[in-house]
């Protein structure tokens, strides 16, 4: 039994990492997530211990495999994939709902390459996979139902078979089929994917039903209740190699006061499973809670580090980089100019699809990232977006460095700053404290540039917007975040820090994101 004083920190997969489902091979864990509009698409994680996550690729990473249309929507693209290991091969099954059709790839290497994609004209989303006594497999979608199916030839051999659909909650979802002893358990989702989100689970002894609901239904949700992590849900069951019980699932941290909102996104969270009586229990999600075996120590429940720096010197990019729709050839460079990333217009503007975009999801409340950049003759920049319709660029072009805001149908520059031309170091911080100052007025924020404007109490957090000159660094603007939030935006994503450019070319020197540790509160 894990000592008490080994815990973690959760979520053990912070920022937009939505949607989790995890396998266990032998000692090692895989657990990937819904990718949406960008590219390359579906993350792939490593983990010893499922506390510790390291990316170790994407497993759509070509065109052939991960068809955005142009016109692709925000929130749409890649839905809800789910990672199994059968018969020696991983498999991966998941819904481009911008084509409307499922998709299955495997993999005899998790890291990759994955295979093309064997697709599935069926409804619903969020399909899973599972394989009966005889070897025959099984999709499960949304609704719910199950089809049974070859997924080699992409043929459908019998359904839709009827399954169980929860407790009567919104959007019964994210169904997964698990072969636990004698019993057919089936994991389900209900109640939407934000605040009324919960889990709740059926048992049969065949994979066809009927299936008897477990007692206690919806056995989590944090539904009506003030705890830190909310809409928790869309949820996998995975065993240790002790022969212990966890489960990953998705939840939100939202910050302010009434109404709050959140900004990274829904997350990847993990919590222990008692079986009792045959049905699974666990405790609510925490942010700190007794880690699995293996796990470190209780040092492992301080604050994430998770701060990373790219200096562009690699033959190629990161895989936690992500690009918006897809990624032309000709858009960047990393041998163009050696030890710089090099971007190329595509689109004359982020509030349109089309644009060039290398993005790094935000995976802290306070956190700063900066660029050095040269943007030559060209106009680029880094940028804080959710959408075509929410995001907050921090722009050079010429020698000007501009803070531009756009929030729906409304596009201002909030403050500007004189440069000398050539490079140049960009910030752009986030912070949750201090976030009570005076309202300040558009004719303030004229006299004043680096005044917070339009600050209420129902802020998130705060984004600032910095500049290195000769002088030292100059604070052009603070605006308030909850603009850029999924109550605001609407939509599945979460934040991300954007290097772009929608004239000419630019050439990025480097890239540091750093968690700041806020005010603690007493």
């Amino acid at each position: 039994m894990t000592a008490p004083s080994a815990t973690f920190r959760n979520p053990v997969v912070p920022g937009f990492h939505p949607d989790p489902s995890v396998c266990r091979v032998g000692e090692d864990y895989y657990l990937v997530c819904s990718s949406f509009e960008y590219f390359p698409g579906v993350p792939i994680f490593h983990s010893r211990d499922l506390v510790n996550w390291q990316q170790i690729g994407n497993v759509l990473d070509r065109p052939s495999q991960l068809e955005l249309p142009s016109d692709t929507h925000a929130s749409r693209g890649i839905f809800a994939p789910t990672i199994r290991h059968h018969d020696g091969r991983f498999w991966l099954v998941t819904t481009n709902v911008s084509i409307g059709r499922h998709l299955i790839v495997t993999a005899t290497d998790p890291a990759g390459p994955w295979s093309e994609p064997v697709y599935f004209d069926l409804p619903h989303v969020d399909p899973s996979l599972a394989w009966d006594d005889n070897g025959d497999c099984w999709m499960t979608v949304s609704g719910v139902e199950s089809y049974r199916i070859d997924p080699e030839a992409g043929t459908v051999l019998e359904g839709p078979v009827p399954m169980w659909s929860g407790t009567g909650g919104q959007y019964p979802e994210a169904p997964h089929l698990y072969r636990i002893g004698d019993w057919w358990y089936l994991l389900v989702s209900e109640g939407g994917t934000h605040t009324g989100h919960a889990v709740s689970i059926a048992r049969s002894r065949s994979i066809r039903g009927p299936f008897e609901p477990g007692p206690a239904n919806p056995f989590l949700t944090h539904r009506s209740t003030d705890r830190k992590v909310q809409a928790t849900g869309h949820a996998d069951l995975v065993q240790a190699g002790d022969g212990s019980w966890w489960m990953v699932l998705l939840g939100i941290r939202a910050k302010g006061q009434w109404p709050p909102y959140h900004v990274l996104g829904r997350e990847t969270f993990l919590v222990p499973v008692r079986w009792v009586d045959g049905w699974p229990v666990v405790e609510e999600v925490e942010e700190v809670m007794a880690a699995p075996a293996g796990s470190p120590p209780a040092h492992a429940a301080a604050p994430d580090p998770g701060g990373h720096r790219d200096d562009f010197d690699g033959a190629e990019l990161a895989p936690g980089w992500i690009s918006l729709r897809g990624r032309p050839a000709a858009s960047w460079s990393l041998t163009e100019r050696p030890g710089w990333l090099t971007l190329h217009a595509d689109g004359t503007t982020l509030d349109r699809a089309g644009a060039t975009i290398l993005a790094r999801r935000q995976l802290h409340h306070d956190c700063r990232a900066a660029v050095h950049v040269d943007p030559g003759s060209g106009r680029a920049g880094l940028t804080l977006r959710v959408d075509e319709a929410h995001h907050y660029d921090l722009e050079v072009s010429g020698d000007t460095v501009q803070v531009v805001g756009r929030v729906g149908p409304f596009r201002q520059v909030f403050g500007e700053q004189p440069l000398p031309a050539g490079p140049v170091t960009l910030t752009i911080a986030t912070r949750t404290h201090d976030l009570l100052p005076p309202m300040v007025t558009a004719a303030d924020q004229v006299a004043a540039p680096g005044a917070p404007f339009g600050v209420r109490p129902t802020a998130c957090d705060m984004v600032s917007f910095e500049v290195q000159t000769e002088a030292g660094p100059v604070v052009l603007a603070e605006l308030d975040g909850r603009y850029l939030s999924t109550e605001v935006a609407a939509g599945f994503t979460g934040r991300v820090f954007g290097l772009y450019v929608t004239e000419g070319s630019a050439a990025f020197d480097s890239f540091d994101y750093r968690p700041t540790p806020p005010v603690v509160e007493k």
